[in-house]
């Protein structure tokens, strides 16, 4: 329990850290470049992390929840996977370059995507000693590197940006930062040193875990990214670059949950029984801390989205506080049941997490994409509190397999989210009536 809270303690740290960093360098760069550049920037995301998820085998995951997640010969195979597959994705950002940039209608992604996906490259060669600090709870040397190598990539991106005041210095910002996080973590993580090796034993173990990993991975990017890949080609790239900004500080608590809620309820449930009333009281307790915290920052932009728009940001960007106010609320139902499917993965159950994981992708895309086309931006915003809707019966049946479902603690924070909801929405009303009126159909 003392190295759950240390280590969450880390996460968290490294997480808001991360997170003002990137505050600062999007406040800069909004300053030096044009709203076009950011919509660019996103499109890259998409097609990068895109092709990170369809081609996740659930090395990480594997790591924290094997019994042989400590053996070199494990650790070894797991890292020779993970380069060959780095190697393939940068190779697929070439072929992918020119259907791309014809589909969005952006002739800069042919040299941008190819460059940005260097770094898919690079971080294929993060070493296992990071999954291994994690498995152990011991993540804090792990979010220094993190943080030092954000910093550097911050500095180098306005330099880039002051220099060609152009988009090309978001992507190679992005390689710069995994270059100089991969070099650092080889360097400076204790722990075993990968090399190239194959044992077929192990190479089964990973692929019987990570097939459905792959699957659930490859569903997650819709859910997680499909969203701009849609807009992008229903609105111009200069309202895809404010909407990004928006989404960005409205969805940075989700994924501060996201990245403390993998790397921490994992080991929790590992290491638990159903039947020992103190663990299942210390899972209660961190469920809570865990999703409380996070809806809290939540209801923090729905509540002062608009004014923080307005004090960072000028003139371009004011629209992407009213968007903020509904992104930030129907983003909380999926605060709420994070904790659940994490249960599965840590019971080696990646086949029920693949099905909450379709499940809630297909949902969500065929909903958004109909709320864009037939209500405009604000239809596909409420498609995403609908999706979850939807999928909450799957979620509430994973965690009842894996006697984790706690009903007390859904019903007060939905409680707690509709009332906040309610008074948002009633301050902000003038702002987000004008946002409905601009992005009709």
């Amino acid at each position: 329990m003392a190295r759950a809270v240390r280590s969450a303690s880390w996460m968290i740290l490294g997480f808001g850290g991360s997170q003002a960093m990137r505050l600062a360098s999007n406040l800069i760069l909004t300053r030096i470049l044009f709203p076009e550049a950011f919509g660019v920037m996103a499109l890259i995301t998409v097609i990068t992390t895109g092709l990170v998820l369809f081609s996740d085998v659930g090395i990480g995951p594997a790591i924290l929840q094997s019994k042989r997640g400590d053996d070199p010969d494990f650790l070894d195979t797991a890292w020779t996977i993970q380069v060959v597959r780095g190697l393939g994705l940068w190779g697929i950002t070439f072929l992918l370059a020119w259907p791309v940039a014809r589909f969005y209608d952006a002739p800069e992604l042919i040299y941008l995507l190819p460059i940005a996906g260097t770094m898919l490259a690079v971080e294929g060669f993060k070493p296992t000693r990071i999954e291994t600090a994690h498995r152990h709870l011991l993540v804090g040397r792990v979010t220094q590197l993190e943080l030092a190598s954000q910093a550097v990539s911050l500095i180098v991106i306005v330099l880039l940006a002051l220099a060609t005041q152009s988009v090309v210095a978001l992507a190679l910002g992005t390689v710069i930062q995994s270059l100089f996080y991969v070099l650092s973590t080889h360097i400076n993580l204790p722990g075993h040193r990968n090399r190239f090796h194959w044992d077929k034993s192990c190479a089964q173990d990973l692929i019987k875990f990570g097939k459905w990993i792959f699957l659930s991975t490859a569903f997650w990017f819709i859910t997680s990214q499909g969203d701009r890949a849609i807009l992008g080609k229903f609105i111009s790239l200069e309202m895809l670059g404010v909407y990004n900004i928006a989404f960005f500080l409205a969805s940075f608590p989700m994924s501060l949950g996201y990245a403390v809620n993998q790397r921490l309820m994992i080991p929790i449930y590992r290491d638990s029984s159903a039947a020992d009333a103190q663990s299942l009281r210390k899972q209660r307790m961190l469920r809570a801390g865990l999703s409380g915290g996070i809806l809290a920052l939540l209801w923090t932009m729905a509540l002062a989205g608009p004014w923080l728009v307005d004090l960072l940001y000028d003139d371009r960007y004011q629209i992407a506080g009213a968007i903020m106010v509904p992104l930030s609320l129907v983003l909380a139902p999926a605060v709420i049941v994070m904790t659940y499917d994490q249960a599965a993965l840590a019971a080696g159950d990646s086949k029920s997490f693949f099905w909450v994981s379709a499940i809630r992708a297909v949902s969500q895309t065929l909903l958004f994409l109909c709320g864009v086309v037939w209500f405009g931006l604000p239809g596909g915003i409420a498609a995403m509190g609908i999706a979850l809707l939807v999928t909450y019966p799957a979620i509430v049946a994973i965690a009842r397999a894996h006697k984790v479902w706690d009903p007390l603690h859904d019903v007060v924070a939905t409680g707690l989210t509709l009332l906040v909801a309610s008074y948002a929405v009633w301050i902000h009303w003038d702002r987000v009536w004008h946002m409905l009126l601009t992005f009709q159909p």
